[in-house]
């Protein structure tokens, strides 16, 4: 196992893990440093002993730095509490880093056989550790050259305003960065934005690096935050920073998901589909995408496209659709259909909607079938992951035509489909809201209609909106119909199109087969046409 010593410098105390070839060579090692003592390599020791020895993990010595305030040495500056009742953060984050650089990496290096050079010098931490990892990386990259920020507190009052307005000291240096998908989702402090932040810091370092291979995020899918999730990504964080044995980078080998495209496209179960996953840099969040391809070539603009939300539950039925009644030469005119969903077997996931179809709301009590409500109110992250992720990758790979793109929702997602007409008007040209949940937090949606209404007598929209509802919906029927009368003057005037239909004797569920068709003649027919469907 590992030779361990326990060094002290001026009352620190200091957890040296020596690699296993150490007492049989006289070569040198590069030396990772670490905040939060011996935590991280005490909760990985035998794996990490294990990828030392399997020449999986290039040899290295770990040295633990003890702490007796983390809130004070691992803080860029002084700030409040987070929590009412907690400790205030002290803010000596820049000296403890001066005296790791300047005092106990000297020593360290005088004692044992270090490769001294910052290239070969790392620095990691969790939590708050990787928040003063980060301020090492613009302060102190003449001593540190490799930076591991395992759920880093990027979240810290000011942190973001700091890393935009220095940027980063280019010096070759490599920077990984962890986050779970589900870390601060249940706190209501500014830990909430632990995972936003993180990636909003991402997407600004890519931008300033020479060189973006140097950089490297994974997110921990359904991780929260705590030293089980964080302390998985240690070997991993190692294993990128330093590579293998051999010399090769084993960054392939990481546990949890890149950002972007992360599975190749395939060939879906239905034919004339593909189908891949993709995480966003904007709520760290995995979809998966579904598409129909058409059968007939694009007219010279490209396709247009439809959008629908909850993928799993109804992209086969609208593939079939289209593909049966796109055949005939005077059918349905041809266009592409992305439904977005999620990975997973179910055709609803319930925690996923709630988070990605809602505005923030608490909601008291439990939910009608007795479960506890799910986190709610990331429609807005949800539409920047459409917006700026999804539309531009369909853009490039297909031929589309986004001046005519329809967005469709049932149920929540009709909610989030009117709410998208709102708040964010011109991303789509025709809206599709099936049976939508208008209760949502009080029915918030009737108080923000002035704002659509503004935009429609101003003349500066021209869209379409079609809402379909069941005649046994009865909890919601009501709703449904006044939001459509609200709109009535506008129809031909700001709304080009303005349709309002119930399906008789279909209740919630029932209501999407016979929804569908009207829905893709409102979506790709000529208005006044009769395709032969």
């Amino acid at each position: 196992m590992f030779e361990v010593q326990e060094l002290d410098w001026q009352g620190r105390r200091l957890t040296v893990f020596l690699p296993p070839s150490y007492a049989l060579s006289q070569k040198r090692y590069p030396a990772v440093y670490l905040h939060d003592g011996a935590t991280l390599m005490m909760n990985t020791l035998n794996y990490m002993y294990r990828l030392f020895r399997e020449g999986l993990l290039a040899e290295l010595i770990v040295i633990g730095i003890s702490t007796s305030s983390r809130n004070d040495d691992y803080t860029p500056w002084p700030e409040s509490a987070a929590t009412e009742g907690r400790p205030a953060f002290g803010g000596r984050g820049s000296a403890y880093l001066d005296e790791i650089a300047d005092g106990i990496k000297p020593y360290i290096d005088s004692v044992l056989r270090t490769a001294p050079e910052p290239d070969n010098t790392g620095l990691i931490g969790y939590s708050l550790g990787g928040l003063v990892t980060l301020l090492a990386a613009y302060r102190r990259p003449d001593a540190f050259g490799r930076f591991g920020m395992l759920s880093p507190s990027i979240w810290y009052e000011g942190m973001l305003g700091y890393t935009e307005a220095n940027p980063l000291p280019d010096r070759g240096q490599r920077l990984y960065f962890s986050v779970g998908n589900r870390e601060g989702v249940y706190k209501q402090n500014l830990q909430r934005h632990a995972v936003p932040s993180t990636l909003q810091l991402y997407r600004n370092l890519r931008g300033q690096l020479a060189d973006e291979q140097r950089l490297r995020l994974s997110i921990a899918d359904g991780a929260a935050h705590d030293l089980a999730s964080m302390s998985a990504q240690f070997p991993e964080a190692l294993k990128w920073l330093y590579g293998a044995a051999d010399g090769q980078e084993a960054g392939a080998q990481q546990a949890g998901m890149e950002p972007g495209l992360i599975s190749p496209v395939r060939a879906c179960a239905l034919p004339g589909t593909e189908v891949w996953d993709m995480t966003s840099l904007y709520n760290g969040l995995t979809y998966r995408i579904f598409v129909h391809i058409p059968l007939k070539p694009p007219p010279p603009e490209g396709y247009p496209v439809l959008y629908t939300v909850d993928g799993n539950a109804y992209f086969a039925s609208l593939n079939d659709a289209m593909r049966l009644q796109t055949r005939h030469p005077r059918g349905l005119p041809s266009g592409m259909v992305i439904s977005i969903g999620y990975p997973a077997d179910g055709p609803f996931v319930a925690e996923r909607r709630f988070r990605d179809l809602t505005v923030p709301d608490v909601q008291q009590g439990l939910r009608p079938d007795g479960s506890p409500w799910p986190v709610n109110g990331g429609a807005d992250a949800f539409l920047d992951f459409i917006e700026l992720e999804l539309m531009p990758l369909i853009s490039r790979r297909y031929r589309a035509d986004h001046s005519r793109a329809a967005l469709f929702g049932h149920s929540l997602g009709g909610f989030f489909t009117l709410y998208t007409l709102i708040r964010r008007s011109r991303l789509f040209s025709t809206y599709i809201a099936g049976s939508p949940s208008l209760w949502w937090k009080g029915r918030v949606l009737f108080d923000m209609l002035p704002e659509l209404e503004d935009k429609l007598r101003s003349g500066e929209l021209a869209c379409s909106l079609m809402i379909g509802i069941g005649s046994e919906e009865t909890g919601m029927l009501e709703n449904a119909r006044a939001f459509h009368e609200r709109l009535v003057p506008f129809n031909g005037s700001g709304l080009s199109r303005l349709s309002y239909k119930e399906f008789q004797g279909e209740g919630h569920m029932s209501v999407l087969q016979p929804l569908f068709s009207p829905m893709l003649r409102f979506v790709f027919a000529a208005e006044g046409a009769e395709p032969c469907i």
